[in-house]
């Protein structure tokens, strides 16, 4: 095991978390795990990984694989100036990521805890959310209250919005 999935699941561990674990080849899309029929099994999320203008705030948006954020409207309602995706190198540096592989579970490697993660309303109560263990090569089906527990014991902001 990656030294990276062994930490996602020490956390987990230590939380009593329970996760269902499902190996597959490596997805950089939604599409393509569509086409390996993952998407069926739960409420497979898609993260964005957002900045601001001055690169001085960072954001995880989580939402439902189908749906899609409106970034103006996002950046009104959390009050921040304009809203753009952060490039590669604050993906490696504030999440310890790489590109086709961002996932909630990135917040454990946020050390100094200022990614701001916003959790898609419509998430609320699902039993399995299928999210990447820090990789991208396995999904996790994690019930939406464990992967709250999750992100606010690791101590990052979270807020939950009911209209991305």
């Amino acid at each position: 095991m990656t030294e990276s999935r062994q930490k996602v699941f020490d956390v987990l561990e230590r939380l009593g978390i329970q996760v269902e674990w499902e190996e597959h080849p490596p997805v950089f899309t939604i599409d393509e795990m569509d086409d390996l029929g993952i998407s069926g099994r739960g409420c497979v999320v898609k993260n964005l990984f957002l900045r601001d203008a001055k690169g001085k705030r960072h954001f995880l948006v989580v939402l439902a694989k189908d749906k899609q954020a409106d970034l103006k409207g996002l950046q009104e309602r959390i009050g921040c100036s304009k809203l753009s995706f952060a490039s590669e190198d604050r993906l490696k540096k504030h999440l310890d990521l790489t590109k086709g592989a961002v996932t909630p579970l990135g917040v454990i490697n946020n050390e100094d805890r200022t990614v701001e993660v916003i959790l898609d309303g419509d998430l609320v109560g699902q039993n399995r959310l299928g999210v990447h263990p820090n990789d991208n090569m396995a999904t996790l089906w994690i019930a939406y209250e464990d992967l709250l527990k999750l992100i606010k014991d690791h101590g990052n902001p979270v807020t939950i919005l009911d209209e991305l």
